[in-house]
């Protein structure tokens, strides 16, 4: 910890300016192998960042990391689930065949984060239905430029506009050996997922927030409890994701982090106009997923408490 606690605390709190995606790239990739734990990855890419979305990215891909931890930290990753219909895993109706006669990848993707930059993809697909007529997942791993894909930009949303989403259309994709992964591609990816992306996440803004507590000169109480919190989060990316006591120590850790965002309003009035400006219209990331963040929590208590489960979240 002594190593990613030095960055925030002593190294120059100077963004380089991030003009592209392409920009972030280099300076991420760059950050791997002084930073090789992902939670410590996210929070040097958020300090690093000049600005939300691409803090960010950071964070984004070091969650994808740690979910699967061979995943070459130096290629761009990008999870694809969410279809027309959405991304509950029953609404998934990309098909994967394996076969004696080979394996394949058909269906399409409707929101793929990073989608038109991955280099590798993993694509949440379905085997079918078992006897209880559940959606049977599966997590495949395969390069982005392999025949049969097709990548379509969409347009830029109207907060983090840096961060480019796409559409992903699979016709008749072959599947290697080895590139349908091990385990349940709902219980082992997907759900976890939800978690981990908020820890990491969460990582890099506060990274990216420590970093500006410096540069604009907030009072050290701030930045101290910005660390602190830091500190925490680290901690819980390194707790098992699928674990109801996860769920709602992380739920106490978000509100903490909610409450410390309102506490420091009055000193957006020291930073830049246009750090500023992109802050007020890119926050709006950090609500998205909230309905299902209360979901998780309340069936972590639930469960906790030896209640009657709930249906996944």
């Amino acid at each position: 910890m002594n190593t990613i606690l030095k960055l925030l605390l002593t190294e120059s709190p100077e963004p380089v300016a991030l003009g592209s995606i392409e920009a972030w790239w280099r300076q991420h990739v760059a950050l791997v192998s002084p930073y090789p734990e992902p939670a410590d990855l996210a929070l040097a890419g958020g300090f690093r960042a000049d600005r939300l979305g691409y803090a960010f990215c950071s964070g984004y891909h070091a969650a994808l990391w740690r979910l699967v931890p061979t995943l070459p930290p130096d290629k761009r990753v990008a999870l694809c689930a969410t279809e027309a219909m959405g991304g509950h895993p029953s609404h998934i109706q990309t098909r994967v065949r394996v076969d004696s006669s080979g394996s394949s990848l058909n269906g399409e993707k409707a929101f793929v984060t990073l989608g038109t930059h991955a280099e590798v993809l993993l694509i949440v697909a379905s085997e079918g239905r078992d006897e209880l007529g559940y959606n049977r997942l599966r997590v495949v791993r395969v390069d982005a430029q392999r025949k049969g894909i097709q990548v379509l930009a969409l347009p830029e949303l109207p907060f983090v506009p840096e961060v480019p989403h796409a559409e992903l259309r699979l016709d008749n994709v072959e599947v290697f050996d080895g590139e349908v992964l091990a385990g349940d591609g709902y219980t082992r990816y997907l759900k976890p997922f939800r978690t981990v992306e908020d820890c990491h996440v969460h990582l890099a803004l506060l990274g990216w927030l420590i970093q500006l507590g410096r540069r604009c000169g907030w009072p050290e109480d701030v930045r101290e409890e910005l660390l602190a919190l830091a500190v925490m989060m680290r901690e819980l990316a390194t707790a098992d994701p699928a674990a109801p006591t996860t769920h709602v120590a992380l739920g106490g850790a978000l509100a903490l982090v909610k409450r410390t965002l309102t506490s420091i309003e009055p000193l957006w009035a020291l930073v830049d106009a246009p750090t500023r400006e992109r802050w007020e219209r890119d926050r709006r990331l950090l609500g998205v997923a909230g309905k299902v963040r209360a979901k998780r929590l309340e069936a972590a208590r639930v469960k906790l408490t030896g209640g009657a489960p709930t249906p996944d979240v």
